[in-house]
């Protein structure tokens, strides 16, 4: 099942090597398609866009029920002290970038709760909100969602198939992140929810809560030139895929206002799906851009 699981991982990969990108029609029709801004100043300007700036002030400038999904990977708050090594006294490459770093728990959830209002302020009265986090902070975020009026649908359990070891042999391997499926309040009913689809790709059988994907690795992950991670908490594609395939519609609008490289936007567009990526890091939002230009017609097939 996992060899399986992983096969399908590299099948839904996009090559970075602009080498093998086919310059035609339908390429240059994508890049013309998806823009980069720095200056935002209209609202027809975040169709299938890519926002660079802070996500509060941009989103403070979007109108009212504007999303019909809205995906967040927010920062997990990892709260590491000392840098890790592994057994052979190699540096582990862990999450310890400035973006991650908090003074205190009052100090994340404050945060969260900042973007969890502007979140809800933007989507449809019918849109979802999916929130994935690891044992670090899916606790304190799925509360403060609960207090502002959120209702879960669901709990689905990522399971790692090729996880990082705990190096030190102190704890359990963590092997799993949770994501949150929630709606604005519990009166919502009509929402989004591709039931017959879901079991089409589960051979016929209901969907479960317990995802199977490897981590983003391989010939999926972006490196840059000197071999070094792009970014440190890159999702695999097939992940942000079933999340679009279970809770859009063709068409639909999808927001994440903490996009990274954009795995979210790729996505999207390869399942016709609109998107806004917001990317405080223009580092990020560049290679995010690079991704859509590189994509070849055979992504889509």
């Amino acid at each position: 099942m996992i060899n399986e699981l992983n096969r399908a991982n590299k099948a839904n990969y996009i090559p970075m090597s602009t080498s093998r990108v086919e310059k035609n029609t339908a390429t240059c029709l994508l890049e013309n398609e998806v823009k980069k801004i720095k200056a935002f100043h209209d609202q027809s300007e975040i169709v299938n866009s890519i926002m660079v700036g802070d996500s509060f002030e941009i989103m403070q400038k979007v109108d009212n029920d504007t999303f019909d999904m809205v995906f967040v990977d927010p920062p997990y708050n990892m709260q590491l002290q000392n840098e890790l090594y592994r057994p052979n006294n190699t540096k582990v490459d862990a999450v310890d970038d400035e973006w991650d770093q908090f003074s205190n728990f009052e100090h994340y959830d404050d945060f969260t709760k900042a973007w969890v209002k502007e979140v809800k302020r933007v989507m449809k009265k019918n849109a979802t909100l999916w929130v994935i986090g690891s044992y670090h902070n899916i606790f304190r975020v799925g509360t403060i969602l609960q207090d502002l009026g959120f209702w879960i649908l669901n709990d689905v359990i990522w399971v790692k198939s090729n996880p990082m070891p705990n190096f030190r042999g102190v704890r359990f391997t963590n092997a799993t992140e949770t994501l949150i499926w929630a709606v604005k309040d519990k009166n919502v009913k009509n929402y989004t929810f591709n039931y017959e689809d879901m079991k089409k790709h589960n051979n016929g059988k209901q969907m479960r809560n317990d995802w199977y994907f490897g981590i983003c690795n391989g010939i999926e992950r972006l490196r840059d030139e000197s071999g070094e991670k792009v970014h440190s908490t890159q999702k695999p594609l097939a992940l942000l895929e079933r999340i679009v395939l279970a809770s859009t519609r063709k068409g639909n609008l999808i927001l994440d206002p903490f996009a990274g490289t954009c795995t979210t936007g790729v996505a999207a567009y390869k399942h016709d799906r609109r998107f806004t990526m917001i990317e405080k890091d223009e580092h990020y939002a560049n290679w995010g851009l690079k991704r859509f230009k590189n994509i070849h017609p055979e992504f889509f097939k």
